[in-house]
């Protein structure tokens, strides 16, 4: 499985799972008022999901540049080469 493949699949998890934790819960015949959370730890949770998504896209912008030279390097030995 590519990187970009495995981030496009992680992304859309945790899109399902912070659009399904934005439902409203069924009402009930008697009325019970859950904890909401409170805005710093919703703040590092998402910060939490961020960092883990950027740390493997930074290391796959560092390999996708590496190859990019590596083809450039390749495209200019070829060039050199041809008659």
């Amino acid at each position: 499985m590519s990187i970009r493949a495995w981030l496009a699949m992680m992304f859309a998890v945790v899109m399902v799972g912070l659009i399904g934790c934005g439902q409203e819960a069924p009402k009930t015949s008697t009325p019970s008022a859950p904890a909401a959370p409170s805005k710093s730890v919703t703040d590092s949770t998402g910060q939490a999901v961020i960092d883990s998504i950027k740390a493997p896209l930074e290391k796959s912008r560092a390999v996708e540049g590496t190859l990019e030279k590596a083809a450039e390097k390749t495209a200019d030995q070829i060039k050199d080469a041809a008659p």
